[in-house]
């Protein structure tokens, strides 16, 4: 299972990718395989203010439903409106067309507590 290195983690299976201050946030392969086929998502408006650990989407798959926190503190700018008609591109590709929403980071150092994918491979066995 790859786990890519230019990323961040939190141990709730969220993935982090910042660019000049916004935070693009998906789940990682690890946390869609376990969900299985995702049937459903539910994603943050943007314009909402988050508090890292916050639950701010959902994903539910054949199996269950689990909510996405948010990795970092911040104001939602984007949400990845696709999912809505085919949240099944997070399974197929979550680091990429299948991530879901984007944060403008109120403070970098959240990044700080986050894994790196030496630590969250380490993590997930």
């Amino acid at each position: 299972m790859s786990v890519p290195e230019n990323l961040k983690y939190a141990e709730s299976h969220e993935w982090v990718s910042l660019d000049e201050g916004v935070a693009t946030v998906g789940i990682t392969h690890h946390a869609q395989e376990e969900l299985s086929e995702l049937v459903y998502v539910e994603l943050p408006e943007a314009g909402k203010q988050v508090a890292k650990g916050d639950p701010v989407a959902v994903v539910e798959s054949v199996k269950a439903a689990s909510d996405i926190y948010a990795p970092v503190s911040g104001e939602i700018v984007a949400a990845n409106a696709e999912l809505e008609g085919d949240p099944s591109k997070v399974n197929a590709e979550p680091y990429g067309a299948g991530w879901l929403f984007k944060v403008k980071v109120a403070d970098e150092g959240d990044l700080d507590g986050l894994l790196d994918a030496s630590a969250y491979g380490a993590a997930i066995g």
